[in-house]
């Protein structure tokens, strides 16, 4: 029996299975989480207090920060960067005993270290990120029809696969686990010997003995490759 917590993972199965094109369905999981996100915040969310209260202390990461900057909503952005501005001046300024002693430099460098590795959009996909990684193996455990959706899977970037098999390993059982993990490796092997095949004849092609030869698949096997490498969570 289908749940509503199960839907978008058997959506994103189905589609990557019906077209190769849309690739791995965690990375297509992952992408739709963020694009969710990055809509909220500049959205509905901004003047909610509980997330200007989290947005305040963790902030954006880089890349979040960036996709938020060309969504064309400067004023939305500028009404978070000044209420986190102000939090982070808070944080920077000395107070009581540092104040006193001189040692802001070393406050400063935990405050700063704490925002560098903090980020709002970032820790909202991940919790939700794992609670869909952790669907995919109870599908797989409970039903038969799913675990030849897996198998029928083009391919599954390499940080997904690593956290599929981890998350495989940390709620099935052993018996169960070992044909989950067969069942996620198949597509990556076979994907991984055609990927391979095609990046060496991208490189042939520059050759000039090979220059009458047709590309066959290889034209965009540098991005594909990029894309199985590195996945969507960077």
């Amino acid at each position: 029996m289908e749940r509503i917590y199960t839907i978008p993972v058997n959506e994103a199965f189905d589609a990557s299975a019906a077209d190769p094109a849309c690739g791995c369905p965690m990375c297509a999981l992952y992408e739709k989480l963020e694009e969710d996100e990055l809509g909220l915040i500049l959205g509905g969310s901004m003047m909610e207090p509980d997330v200007r209260i989290r947005t305040n202390e963790l902030g954006f990461c880089g890349t979040h920060f960036d996709k938020l900057f060309v969504r064309k909503n400067r004023l939305g952005l500028a009404l978070i960067l000044e209420s986190h501005l102000g939090e982070v001046k808070e944080k920077l300024t000395p107070h009581g005993v540092s104040a006193l002693f001189g040692s802001r430099a070393a406050k400063v460098t935990e405050a700063v270290g704490r925002l560098e590795g903090s980020c709002y959009i970032c820790e909202r996909i991940e919790h939700n990120f794992s609670g869909m990684t952790a669907t995919v193996a109870v599908l797989y455990e409970e039903d038969p029809a799913f675990r030849k959706k897996v198998e029928a899977q083009p391919w599954f970037c390499l940080p997904h696969l690593r956290r599929l098999l981890e998350c495989g390993r940390a709620n099935l059982p052993k018996k169960m686990y070992a044909d989950f993990a067969a069942s996620v490796l198949a597509p990556v092997d076979r994907y991984l010997e055609a990927l391979s095949g095609d990046v060496s004849w991208f490189c042939k092609k520059f050759d000039y003995r090979y220059g009458e030869e047709p590309w066959y698949n290889s034209k965009d096997s540098v991005e594909r490759a990029i894309a199985f490498l590195s996945g969507k969570e960077r």
